[in-house]
């Protein structure tokens, strides 16, 4: 399946000749808003276009605001004032001041709400494209902070509102929220049997079946740059009767797949490079699982394991610099996480309790580590430092009946503020996403599929 992005126009507004002039600047420090949430006022988008297309429009505007009002509230610095507080009258439909313009609005209205943060926006649709004009205002001091318009296709309709949404937040916090990634999933959704692969924005929207291979295909990766995708299928070649699980690779701009890695046995957990050259997997060819470096052509590079004692070390994770691996290994008996150089050297073991440690995930960082961590009959996701101090749990749920919910295969978000995992707490292997300290966490998935391996990507250009 190919998938191709569309194009967004963002332009930034100059306001100067109504008396009003864009500040930039931090307003939010992210240690303070951990203990304290700022108060944000935003009020329904204003609809600028011809009146007789109002009503089939105006769907269009709800879908926008929805979608950055989950944004905002998801990246936990804000709390929305609601609507039945607002104190400005329903007919104003100025997105600017009365400083700066006669029929404009008074902060004085908003201050007395107590809101810190202003988000006036309003947008038209001209045969099939979109213009949504936005201003972000800090209260209290009167202050334009984001002014923006944004131009593209109705049908990108939710990139347009996920790249406001980072805008905002990078314009009061100085740091890039995570609302234009995607995450690709194994998952049995709309199947009887067997699983393919499935790429879906970061809140759970906008759903697509990327393989279709009517068997088992799991464990899927991204490429650092976003636009590959390496994941395992029992595959059943020609002349056999059996399938084996192998490696396969998936450009998404252009549709095409190859087979790279089909070695008799287990191919599986790859990890990119962040060069772009190359993929590090497990591979087994009848003996022990080892972790070993592959082209894209699917020539061996080198093998980075070596047992010992034929030991299994599986599930390699790279960092972002392209210097460390994390993965798993059973070497001390029980299956722990270890670090390692890429070339194999300098070997470390980081956990040392539970029955069971697997599925290890670099922060985009590089500073800590998130893994599944067995105690007694179920897992939970744990965070760490990367020398395998600090550690913290980030998940604790039962299911209806009482049982301890498993909750599995972490990986962190390209800003690092958040870990996605799956969890079984419904009945159904669904997707949540915690903050990286535990203090906040929700559901992306709520369905009747099972959902297995997410992987975060990184920001969508």
């Amino acid at each position: 399946m190919k998938i191709v992005g569309l194009i967004l126009t963002v332009i930034s507004l100059c306001v100067g000749s109504v008396g009003f002039a864009e500040d930039s600047g931090i307003y939010i420090k992210l240690g303070e808003a951990r203990t304290k949430k700022s108060l944000m006022a935003f009020p329904a988008l204003q609809y600028f276009g011809s009146p007789t297309s109002a009503s089939h429009n105006q769907s269009v505007g709800a879908e926008i605001f929805n979608i950055v009002t989950n944004d905002l509230t998801v990246s936990s610095y804000f709390q929305f004032i609601k609507p039945s507080a607002f104190l400005e009258a329903a007919g104003n439909r100025s997105l600017l001041p009365a400083s700066g313009q006669a029929s404009g609005f008074k902060f004085q209205n908003w201050t007395a709400i107590g809101a810190d943060f202003l988000i006036k926006a309003g947008f038209s649709i001209v045969g099939d494209e979109i213009t949504l004009e936005t201003y972000t205002y800090q209260v209290t001091l009167g202050k334009l902070i984001l002014g923006k318009k944004y131009k593209g296709k109705a049908s990108i309709a939710r990139r347009l509102a996920h790249t406001f949404a980072n805008d905002i937040l990078k314009s009061l916090t100085g740091k890039e929220g995570m609302f234009l990634s995607r995450v690709v999933v194994s998952s049995d959704r709309g199947m009887s049997k067997g699983k393919e692969i499935f790429v879906l924005d970061w809140d759970g929207a906008n759903i697509s079946q990327v393989s279709n291979h009517r068997s088992i295909a799991l464990s899927p990766a991204w490429s650092f740059d976003g636009k590959k995708i390496a994941y395992t299928a029992y595959v059943k070649r020609v002349g056999s009767k059996f399938r084996n699980a192998d490696v396969l690779l998936l450009d998404l701009p252009t549709g095409q797949r190859s087979l790279i890695s089909y070695r008799q046995g287990i191919n599986s957990g790859a990890s990119f490079s962040p060069d772009g050259k190359s993929i590090f997997l497990t591979i087994s060819q009848g003996t022990n699982p080892d972790i070993y470096k592959i082209n894209y052509d699917g020539s061996l590079a080198a093998k980075i394991t070596n047992g010992p004692a034929g030991a299994m070390n599986v599930e390699p994770n790279i960092s972002s610099d392209g210097e460390k691996m994390v993965f798993s290994s059973d070497r001390a008996g029980k299956p722990m996480i270890y670090t390692m150089d890429v070339d194999g050297s300098d070997i470390k073991r980081l956990t040392l309790a539970g029955v069971f440690n697997s599925s290890p995930s670099w922060s985009p960082d590089g500073k800590k580590i998130a893994f599944a961590g067995q105690s007694e009959d179920h897992f939970d996701i744990f965070v760490m430092d990367s020398d395998g101090s600090d550690m913290i749990r980030l998940t604790s749920a039962k299911k209806s009946n009482g049982k301890w919910a498993s909750n599995e295969d972490p990986s962190f978000s390209p800003d690092g503020r958040f870990v996605m995992y799956t969890s079984n707490r419904t009945g159904k292997n669904q997707i949540y996403i915690s903050t990286v300290d535990g203090s906040e966490e929700r559901p992306i998935t709520k369905d009747d599929y099972n959902y297995f391996k997410p992987k975060w990507s990184k920001n969508v250009e």
